[in-house]
């Protein structure tokens, strides 16, 4: 079960209430019958909160099953069942993202290459000749070294006579510069067809790998979605496996190996906002309280909160009906707390609550499939989203001129999306003389006011006996 409680963790990281130790009420309400249900029981408060207007939310959703019970073997098939999906879903991610990788890779080299391509239609004579060079190199090594003995560097570096022609072939950009070159006529027919072929390669292999790379971008796109749908489809089993999944027994003597028992926790959290104006108009606050420039002064606004937790030690009785469904009678014990927080004191207490155990399944589960994306989506994006240079210049040279007139051409770049970064951890201010003096008191006076009145119309309406 959950090592913290709501309660404890509000008693902990909120000073004043970690001084005043303890709520600013509890009311508890015992409820016994195994055979009555417990769900109306939950239903009620929780529809009671939302017409008191307090928006309340799930905290803690636990439970254990003991082992000799038919409701621990039902949920423990459903959970195997969840696992195992989500398992067979993870191994698909792994398989694309792996795909996802190879394919980046490929980009990469392929930009490599078509950087040379581009510095060929430079202006520096530097550059072009540089890219030239770098061309056959690579032409040497991915084309030409596959006439084994007959190709330039073999017959360069292992047979006598050629010594000249690997730089020859080098030097020389144009069949017909050969000849203004002082070598013998052997190398010279040898030099003749490789110049040829060299630049009939050069002229369609930077066409053909332009193309290569256009498919591969949208073979990227392709499989990036794939991942995209793998994860979400994953994420359901995953949550609902991790859902399943049941707190630890320990000593707690309600449970007993052999009988068919359930432990249930629930929380709830509710709160109210302080309506600073409207409660000085009633007289509840100052009157100074109602002027605008006292309420733009605030920094802050409290809250009355409540806090209901359930605990149901249930006995599991199956339905008849074709599907194993189960109902809950037993024992419930609830109890209400009130506190006054304000804003910095909630988001305290919520950072708190994603610290805790309770969210480090949902964590794990982020973790292997949105994170798994998130890590390479900065790369992804990179060619997913660029621009051929060659496509930007022609739309802004085709382009309306007197756009420029309007400033189109001078639209700075979208800033690239700021990396999640994790949250710092809040700082809670101590209560000035106004908040200490009148926010935080009228915030727990509504706090104590609100959870006796929810305890005394549950009493009432159940006509069950109550301890306090």
């Amino acid at each position: 079960m959950v090592v913290r409680t709501i309660a404890e963790i509000i008693e902990e990281v909120v000073p004043y209430y970690k001084k005043k130790k303890g709520p600013e009420e509890v009311h508890t309400l015992i409820y016994d019958s195994s055979s009555e249900t417990l769900e109306p029981i939950y239903f009620f408060l929780l529809d009671l909160m939302n017409d008191f207007g307090l928006a309340p939310e799930k905290l803690i959703d636990n439970f254990t099953s003991t082992p000799g019970s038919g409701h621990f073997a039902e949920l423990g098939q459903r959970a195997t069942i969840m696992q195992q999906q989500g398992a067979k879903l993870l191994a698909d991610i792994n398989m694309v993202l792996r795909s996802v990788l190879n394919i980046i890779y490929d980009l990469k080299e392929f930009r490599i290459r078509l950087e040379s391509y581009d510095d060929l239609k430079s202006n520096d004579v530097e550059i072009n000749k540089a890219a030239k060079l770098a061309l056959k190199q690579i032409w040497l090594d991915k084309v030409d070294i596959t006439k084994a003995n007959s190709s330039i560097k073999a017959m360069a570096l292992g047979q006598a006579g050629f010594t000249t022609l690997l730089d020859a072939f080098l030097a020389v950009d144009d069949a017909k510069d050969v000849n203004k070159l002082d070598l013998n006529d052997i190398v010279k027919r040898i030099l003749f067809p490789r110049i040829q072929e060299f630049n009939t390669w050069l002229k369609h292999s930077g066409v053909e790998l332009r193309k290569r790379y256009e498919l591969e971008k949208t073979y990227l796109r392709s499989q990036v979605n794939s991942l995209k749908l793998y994860s979400r489809w994953a994420k359901p089993y995953l949550r609902a496996a991790s859902q399943l999944e049941m707190g630890e027994m320990g000593t707690n003597p309600d449970l007993v190996k052999t009988f068919s028992t359930i432990l249930l926790e629930l929380t709830l959290f509710g709160k109210s906002k302080l309506k600073v104006k409207e409660s000085a108009l009633q007289g509840k606050l100052p009157t100074d309280f109602t002027k605008e420039g006292f309420l733009r002064s605030l920094k802050r606004d409290y809250h009355s909160c409540i806090l209901v937790d359930f605990k149901f030690r249930g006995l599991p009785s199956r339905m008849q009906t074709q599907q194993a469904n189960y109902v809950f009678g037993g024992r419930a014990e609830i109890t209400l707390r009130a506190y006054a927080l304000n804003d910095d004191e909630v988001a305290k207490v919520n950072q708190e609550v994603k610290k805790s155990d309770m969210h480090d399944v949902l964590q794990l589960i982020e973790g292997t499939t949105t994170e798994s994306l998130g890590q390479l989506q900065e790369e992804i994006d990179f060619f997913l989203e660029e621009k051929d240079k060659e496509e930007i210049k022609k739309t802004k040279d085709s382009s309306n001129p007197f756009l420029a007139l309007v400033g189109t051409y001078d639209k700075p770049a979208k800033p690239k999306p700021e990396k999640k970064q994790e949250p710092k951890d809040i700082i809670i201010k101590p209560d000035d003389w106004t908040e200490k003096t009148y926010l935080r008191t009228l915030a727990s006076e509504n706090a104590k006011a609100t959870v006796f009145t929810l305890f005394d119309i549950y009493k009432k309406a159940h006509g069950m006996p109550s301890y306090t």
